[in-house]
């Protein structure tokens, strides 16, 4: 997993900082205690630096995720939690892991690598995307609906 201060760009490819993504995301983790969450969703940044705000359907304000290198910021109406790194963050608010690399990646269209991840990017010129985690268990189903802003 990457951590906040991860080099912006793999194999010459280089993550623009402008980069923007707006859409609704539903995330449904298996097992046990089975949970999902969904949330209306605008994604500005990059994998080393970014935001991403959480809303409901109506409007209101889930959580802003806040990050940058050395820091990672849960914001969530007044209270504003830290963590040591993006994908601590993103877990910490949608309950489960996801590789913050490799989301920027599939957003972009590139179909990242991720160990314990498949990606399927087959619907993404509609603005779809879906990801499996089937390592580690309890198996996780990302689904995003997006446009790029």
């Amino acid at each position: 997993m990457a951590g906040c201060t991860t080099p912006q760009g793999t194999g010459g490819r280089n993550r623009q900082a402008n980069d923007a993504w707006n859409g609704r995301l539903a995330l449904r983790v298996e097992g046990d205690e089975k949970q999902s969450f969904s949330a209306l969703f605008d994604l500005r940044g990059s994998p080393s630096a970014g935001e991403l705000a959480l809303t409901t359907p109506i409007g209101n304000t889930l959580a802003v995720l806040q990050w940058s290198p050395g820091e990672a910021l849960l914001k969530n109406g007044n209270q504003t939690r830290r963590y040591d790194s993006v994908d601590a963050l993103i877990e910490a608010a949608t309950g489960s892991a996801i590789p913050v690399n490799a989301l920027f990646g599939w957003l972009a269209g590139r179909d990242e690598p991720v160990p314990g991840w498949k990606a399927d990017l087959s619907q993404y010129g509609n603005g779809r995307l879906q990801a499996l985690r089937y390592s580690p268990q309890p198996a996780a189903d990302l689904r995003i609906v997006f446009e790029r802003q």
